[in-house]
């Protein structure tokens, strides 16, 4: 009984694990698991401590076991394994990556392997999931293993390896990895057609975002390019003008790849209809509702996930999944820290977090406070029409993206054309090769 209540009785003695303790102690699990990502170096049978309590009061008995166990023995590989397994399964990959790590170090096992793979590539450390594959090539089976060798060699942006490992792999025995192969071979098409158009380097967003999933980047960020962000927007409060510029850039899209739509399809999320019908007028084209057999259309989103959210919207995305000839689909604001689950052909902007210029937005009170702003009570024509007469001169933000005019985005779609045109479009959860400062 005494060491039964001792066990209970422990805490951590790292002070970033301490911080974390009172942290929970507060009831700010969240804010817990954020200080741990700092914690690599402590002891893991520590970690699993604030883990173990922090899961105990969020009612997930799996991990809260897990925990517990590795904080009894940390050095046993089963529980490592376990530990990481459910970090992994629970969302908090980045916490599996220690004791997997150690796990794997023990037993050289290839099932400890491949879920450590799972939880770098959960956390975008694509060449930190190929380093580990190439230390164990000779425990490697052509599927999953030699296939998951090449896609994040890839998405780590090494272009040459990847070229040399898939002309190596066999195609697929099992029913199960022919989806990923087909992805895999899509991905390395685009990225010879994307050499074409640009570098394909670390700091190639458009050329990257292209690989990854076959959506042309209109626009990128104006501000902290060189600070880690690299085109990417991070907390964004949207304008009618920027509307505006991002439909511009999608008829010189449009015009660039030879598309003749007839229509503009508008999504049934209100965000998706004003855009819709701003859409329309800027490519003199009618606006319809959108119906999932229409060719010839331009499918205008305004945030896919945002779309996603709505019971139609989500209704519509799944139909989108598989395009019929002659459908495009355009999305204004696309979040790069949670992609949504269909790629769009062409993106204006890619965000963190956006508030749509329409939407009640933070703003300064009269009392010099922060106050939530009143959204646009107009309808949905009227708001349309603020955007049409906006002004889509970029903002000149900080001096350090490099230039980027509507001209270099026709010429990337001009060299990536026939790609573009297969339609073949992948819903990736990755940044890709790009560096990005993922938690501004």
């Amino acid at each position: 009984m005494f060491s039964r209540f001792s066990r209970a009785a422990r805490r951590p003695t790292s002070p970033e694990l301490v911080t974390a303790w009172e942290r929970l102690d507060a009831g700010d699990v969240p804010g817990a698991l954020r200080l741990l990502r700092q914690a690599d170096a402590a002891p893991l049978e520590e970690v699993a401590l604030v883990v173990g309590r922090a899961a105990a009061t969020a009612g997930f008995d799996d991990l809260r076991t897990a925990a517990s166990a590795l904080s009894a023995h940390p050095d046993r590989p089963q529980a490592l394994y376990d530990y990481g397994y459910a970090c992994v399964e629970r969302g908090v990959s980045h916490l599996a990556i220690p004791a997997l790590r150690e796990a794997l170090r023990l037993t050289g096992s290839v099932a400890v392997l491949r879920e450590l793979v799972s939880a770098y590539e959960d956390e975008g450390r694509h060449r930190d999931a190929a380093d580990a594959l190439l230390a164990h090539e000779a425990v490697l089976a052509d599927w999953p293993d030699r296939y998951l060798l090449v896609y994040n060699a890839l998405l780590a942006g090494d272009l040459e390896q990847a070229r040399h490992r898939h002309a190596l792999l066999p195609g697929p025995d099992e029913d199960l990895w022919h989806g990923a192969h087909d992805r895999l071979n899509r991905m390395l098409r685009r990225a010879a057609c994307a050499l074409e158009a640009g570098a394909l380097d670390g700091t190639d967003l458009r050329g990257w975002q292209f690989v990854m999933g076959g959506t042309v980047l209109g626009t990128l960020s104006p501000y902290g390019f060189d600070a880690g962000m690299t085109g990417r927007f991070a907390w964004l409060h949207d304008t009618h003008g920027q509307c505006l510029a991002g439909l511009v850039r999608l008829r010189a899209v449009r015009d660039a790849a030879g598309v003749r739509a007839r229509s503009v399809s508008l999504l049934p999320d209100r965000d998706s209809r004003i855009l819709g019908l701003a859409a329309a007028e800027v490519l003199g084209l009618p606006a319809e509702p959108f119906e999932a057999g229409r060719q010839d259309t331009v499918v205008v989103a305004y945030d896919l996930g945002a779309t996603a959210g709505d019971p139609r919207g989500a209704a519509a995305l799944e139909q989108l999944r598989e395009r019929v000839p002659g459908q495009v689909l355009h999305e204004h604001a696309g979040c790069w820290t949670d992609p949504p689950p269909v790629a769009a052909d062409s993106v204006t902007l890619l965000h963190q977090s956006a508030v749509a210029p329409w939407a009640g937005g933070l703003r300064q009170g009269a009392d010099g406070g922060v106050e939530q702003g009143d959204a646009d009570p107009r309808p949905e024509e009227e708001i349309a029409a603020s955007v049409v007469a906006a002004d889509p001169e970029p903002d000149e933000g900080d001096g350090r993206t490099p230039a980027d005019p509507v001209e270099g985005v026709a010429a990337f779609v001009t060299a990536v054309r026939d790609a573009w045109l297969r339609g073949d479009r992948d819903a990736v959860r990755s940044t890709g090769p790009v560096g990005s400062s993922r938690f501004l």
